[in-house]
């Protein structure tokens, strides 16, 4: 399937320096506030070298407006389940996706993303699928991917 690696390695290393920085900050040192602490994100590699990454943070209230498509809760009457897995997916991508690399040119913009998603031939498709489960399999165990 796909090939991880992480973007930005936070591990037990990127734990130690923020518990350093914490304990620097209760001694009047750093400033915390100034410090945004982001999640890590992770890279997916297909069979030819193009980079999907995927971010590591996904809020409740995007995770409630997954859910809400994912049950069907928002399409039309006429929706049929295929149409509800399209919209789902899609939904997760674009809340996901940072950047995908294809041949070399990257692509970074959310509405460029989501365009070259939707465009995708069926193989890029199903590579950006099987990234997003195994990436939600890691990081947002309670999220179902279709």
């Amino acid at each position: 399937m796909a090939k991880k690696k992480r973007s930005r390695q936070r591990g037990a290393q990127g734990a130690q320096e923020g518990e350093e920085r914490l304990a620097g900050s209760e001694q009047g040192g750093e400033d915390l506030a100034d410090e945004a602490l982001k999640a890590p994100n992770s890279d997916y590699a297909d069979a030819a070298g193009n980079i999907l990454t995927l971010r590591g943070s996904f809020t409740i209230g995007a995770r409630r407006e997954y859910a809400r498509v994912l049950a069907g809760e928002r399409s039309g009457a006429a929706a049929t389940p295929e149409d509800i897995w399209h919209r789902a997916v899609e939904l997760l991508f674009e809340r996901l996706a940072v950047r995908w690399e294809i041949a070399g040119a990257p692509i970074e913009r959310q509405r460029e993303l989501l365009a070259r998603f939707r465009a995708a031939s069926a193989e890029e498709r199903a590579f950006a699928v099987g990234a997003l489960r195994e990436h939600c399999a890691e990081w947002f165990p309670d999220v179902q991917v279709p």
